[in-house]
């Protein structure tokens, strides 16, 4: 699940609570890995307090700020006998920095394809691709080279994530992307919103705010490969879909799922 940031984590938990509850039976402990946030003593403690809210049996705190404590064997452990693996907002190039190649990273990996729940938000949800955009200006970022990518954790393919999306105004980082990535699909996920990436490839959307797809596969034309670094693109038959709580969207098929269509698929797949 990826998730845009500023989540409620003190009041509802709504979108906690719906993390905690695709948990797998009997996989009731929750990894919380901090490495992202320059801040992991402040925001530890908050996400121990909401998920045992939520009836966590054991919340494993996992402050890893280093390579060395990303192959600590004790950390390994933990993340391997958690139902959900909870990824904290803050700076995805770090994300990637530290748990890049590591035991730790490959653990989580394995628990997902096991699966186990895991989850992101913020800069947590940013990494999660195996393509992840690590910056880029937010006003004017439909120019050549502006936005800055590189491997992601790898948890997901063929989505290119973007957080805190409306609120930062995050449009034309996503239409960069995609001029360049058509095969990609983008998602950009507003504030207390999420997505749920089913195993067959359906997203889910869920929470209060929007999750915005940008569509770029059937692309008629762009100029980007003319122009100069810094150069204004020019994008042709891009398309947007704007999601809420209980709609969806099939990756595999480019097809808007409103609440029924997306209830019929689901049950499908159970």
């Amino acid at each position: 699940m990826a998730i845009g940031g500023a989540e409620d984590r003190t009041s509802d938990l709504e979108i906690l609570k719906q993390v905690f509850g695709l948990a797998p039976l009997g996989g009731h402990e929750v990894a919380i890995i901090a490495t992202a946030s320059s801040i992991p003593d402040q925001v530890l403690p908050e996400y121990q307090a909401a998920f045992t809210r939520l009836g966590a049996s054991r919340v494993h705190a996992l402050d890893i700020q280093n390579r060395k404590q990303a192959a600590d064997p004790g950390n390994v452990r933990l993340i391997e006998q958690s139902g959900v693996i909870f990824f904290t907002g803050g700076d995805q190039l770090r994300l990637t920095n530290v748990l890049g190649g590591s035991v730790t990273l490959n653990a989580v990996r394995e628990r997902l394809l096991a699966g186990a729940v895991v989850a992101g938000t913020s800069a947590g949800a940013a990494a999660m691709p195996g393509t992840m955009i690590y910056d880029g200006d937010a006003a004017d970022a439909l120019r050549k080279g502006a936005v800055n990518m590189t491997s992601g954790l790898g948890f997901v393919d063929g989505l290119i994530i973007d957080s805190h999306f409306l609120e930062r105004g995050r449009f034309t980082r996503l239409m960069a992307v995609g001029a360049s990535n058509p095969e990609h699909l983008g998602v950009g996920l507003g504030e207390d919103a999420a997505v749920i990436v089913h195993p067959n490839r359906i997203l889910e959307a869920i929470g209060s705010g929007h999750v915005i797809l940008i569509d770029s596969r059937d692309l008629a034309s762009s100029n980007i490969t003319e122009l100069s670094m810094g150069g204004a693109v020019a994008i042709e038959n891009m398309i947007l879909h704007a999601m809420v709580s209980g709609h969806g969207f099939d990756v595999e098929a480019r097809r808007y799922l409103v609440a029924d269509e997306l209830s019929a698929l689901l049950e499908e797949s159970r």
